[in-house]
């Protein structure tokens, strides 16, 4: 029995790792994606719209 409770948290702890690297894969590729369409245009940055002031900033990293 223990075998199987071993088995079953290895698999678990194998799909859980294998989501979060298919995660930030799609995530450094979508941040790749819109790199290079900032490089084509020559654009300085992506602005996004503050939803609380209606401004505009530059995109961060993080957002």
């Amino acid at each position: 029995m223990a075998q199987l409770l071993f088995l079953a948290f290895l698999i678990g702890g194998g799909w859980f790792l294998y989501r979060k690297f298919v995660a930030d894969a799609e995530k450094l590729s979508r941040r790749r994606r819109e790199q290079e369409r900032e490089r084509q245009t020559g654009a300085n940055g992506t602005l996004i719209q503050d939803p609380e002031t209606g401004e505009y900033r530059v995109r961060k990293d993080e957002d």
